[in-house]
C-alpha cells in the first residue's frame, strides 16, 4: 500500500514537471535594481530651520551690501566728472573736430544740432511756458502756467517764463575750411508764422537766467524776442525724445573730401540725464531736409488705396450684390481723415 502512494506520488511530480518545462515564463516588467534607479543613493537633506535661514541671509547681505556700495561709488565718480566739468564756469569746454565731406553739397547748407534722450514732449515741461506773455508786454506778469521758473526775487516776473526758454540749448559751433573762417547765418531760421504771431516785438527778456541755478543760453535784454529766432526755433517743442533743430545756415559750396574744421563750446549739460548731442551738416531737396517720414506715410497711404481698390473690384466682379451695398464714400472719408493726421503728424515732427 506504501508503494502505490509513492508511486503516484513521482508521477504527478514527472507531470507537474513536464508541464511547467513546456510553458514559457512570463516578462516581467521590474526594472533592473539599482541604488541609483531606486533613489537610495547618499544625499544631504538640509533642514530649513529659523535659525539657518536667518544665518543665511545675514551672511549674504553682509557680503553683497559692501560690493554694492563700492560698486555705485566707482560708477558715481566716473559720471560726477562730466558733470563737475560741465558745470564748472571756469573750465575751457572748447575742443575741435574735423568732418570731411563725403560728396560735394551746395549752399546754403544747414547745421542742425541732435540731441538725444531729452522729452521734451513731457506734460510739465509742454505746459510750463506763457503763450499771453510771449505775444504782448502787457501780459508779462501772466506767469501761472510757467513754475519753477515763473518769479524772482520779490515776484518780478521772468520773461520769457517757463522751463522750455530756461533749458535753451547753448552749445556753440565756428566753422572754418582751408584756414578761412565760414559764417553761420541765423537768419531766417524759425518760422515767419511764429516771429509774427507767437513772439511780440516789443516783448524784452527780463530777469532771465538770473536765478541761482542756470538752465542753458542767455539772451540779449535788448533785442525783443521776435527777432531772437535761437529761442523761437527751441520753443517749438519737439514730439519725440531724439529731435534735431536748425541752428543755423552757412552759405558756402562744399566739395567731396573737403576737410571742415569744428570748434566746440561745450555748455550744455546733457550729461545729467544720459542725453547725447551731434552736430549735422546738411542740405535740401525740394522736399526739405533729409527725413524718411513723408516718404513712408505716401507709400503706405498709397498702397492701403491700392490694396482696397483691388479688393473693391473683386467684391464686384464675384459678387456684385455685397458690392452694391457698401458705401463707397466711407473709406475715402477714413482715408481722408488718416492722410490729413499723418500731415500733421509730420509738420509737428519735423519741427
Amino acid at each position: 500500500m506504501n508503494n502505490t502512494h509513492g508511486a503516484t506520488s513521482s508521477a504527478g511530480k514527472m507531470q507537474q514537471g513536464n508541464s511547467d518545462s513546456s510553458t514559457p515564463p512570463k516578462k516581467s516588467k521590474k526594472p533592473k535594481y539599482s541604488r541609483f534607479t531606486q533613489q537610495e543613493l547618499p544625499a544631504c537633506k538640509p533642514i530649513l530651520t529659523p535659525g539657518w535661514v536667518i544665518t543665511s541671509f545675514v551672511a549674504v547681505g553682509i557680503i553683497f551690501i559692501p560690493i554694492g556700495i563700492a560698486s555705485l561709488f566707482a560708477s558715481e565718480q566716473f559720471r560726477g566728472n562730466p558733470l563737475t566739468f560741465i558745470k564748472d564756469s571756469k573750465t575751457n569746454k572748447t575742443c575741435s573736430r574735423k568732418l570731411t565731406v563725403p560728396k560735394p553739397m551746395k549752399g546754403p547748407v544747414y547745421v542742425y544740432y541732435q540731441l538725444d534722450n531729452f522729452y521734451q514732449n513731457h506734460r510739465r515741461y509742454v505746459k510750463s511756458r506763457s503763450d499771453k506773455q510771449l505775444r504782448s508786454k502787457a501780459d508779462e506778469a501772466h506767469t501761472k502756467t510757467c513754475a519753477p521758473e515763473a518769479t524772482i526775487g520779490k515776484g518780478a516776473p521772468i520773461v520769457p517764463c517757463g522751463l522750455i526758454a530756461w533749458s535753451l540749448f547753448n552749445d556753440t559751433y565756428g566753422f572754418s575750411m582751408k584756414n578761412k573762417a565760414l559764417q553761420v547765418s541765423k537768419k531766417d531760421i524759425a518760422w515767419k508764422s511764429d516771429q509774427e504771431r507767437k513772439f511780440g516785438s516789443d516783448v524784452y527778456p527780463k530777469n532771465f537766467q538770473s536765478g541761482g541755478l542756470i538752465g542753458g543760453a542767455k539772451l540779449n535784454a535788448s533785442i525783443p524776442l521776435s527777432q531772437q529766432e535761437d529761442l523761437i526755433v527751441w520753443m517749438r517743442t519737439a514730439a519725440l525724445p531724439t529731435f534735431r533743430k536748425l541752428y543755423g545756415k552757412i552759405e558756402a559750396d562744399f566739395e567731396a573730401n573737403d576737410i571742415i574744421t569744428v570748434v566746440i563750446e561745450n555748455n550744455y549739460n546733457t550729461y545729467s540725464f544720459g542725453g547725447k548731442k551731434k552736430l549735422v551738416l546738411s542740405t535740401t531737396s525740394w522736399i526739405g531736409g533729409k527725413n524718411d517720414f513723408l516718404g513712408i506715410a505716401y507709400l503706405s497711404v498709397g498702397g492701403l488705396c491700392l490694396f482696397l481698390a483691388i479688393t473693391f473690384i473683386l467684391l464686384y466682379v464675384i459678387k456684385p450684390s455685397c458690392a452694391g451695398s457698401f458705401h463707397v464714400f466711407a473709406p475715402f472719408a477714413v482715408l481722408n481723415n488718416l492722410y490729413q493726421s499723418i500731415l500733421t503728424i509730420y509738420n509737428f515732427m519735423s519741427n
